[in-house]
């Protein structure tokens, strides 16, 4: 389970934004997570939770994650689809000569606070 990992990495970059902007508590933090970037959303909210909760800074913070819908684009027809339902060959024109545009992102989209 990477998701854990991730989540460390989360907490890193949350704590050093808060320390630069002299933040005592974090509410929320809110992910994109790719529907391609193989981290399963409530593995990463499970570990959120035990993790988050060992921070002061982070106690009781909640983890919103949206999901990126994956989307590839070809090369030979310029066309955008879904890449989960056609997977890397274009269903318009056929060809596999594609590539992945969105849905790998794990990025922190939003760190919210509450106002003292």
């Amino acid at each position: 389970m990477h998701e854990l990992g991730i989540v460390f990495y989360i907490i890193r970059d949350v704590k050093q934004v808060a320390e630069e902007n002299s933040v005592k508590h974090v509410s929320k933090v809110v992910m994109n997570i790719g529907e391609v970037s193989t981290v399963v959303p409530e593995y990463l909210t499970d570990c959120w939770r035990w993790a988050a909760d060992k921070e002061d800074l982070l106690r009781g913070c909640e983890l919103e994650v949206q999901t990126i819908g994956a989307v590839s684009f070809c090369e030979d027809c310029k066309t955008e689809f879904g890449t989960v339902a056609h997977g890397k060959t274009c269903p318009c024109c056929g060809s596999g000569k594609t590539y992945l545009l969105r849905g790998n992102e794990v990025e922190i989209k939003e760190i919210e606070i509450k106002e003292e």
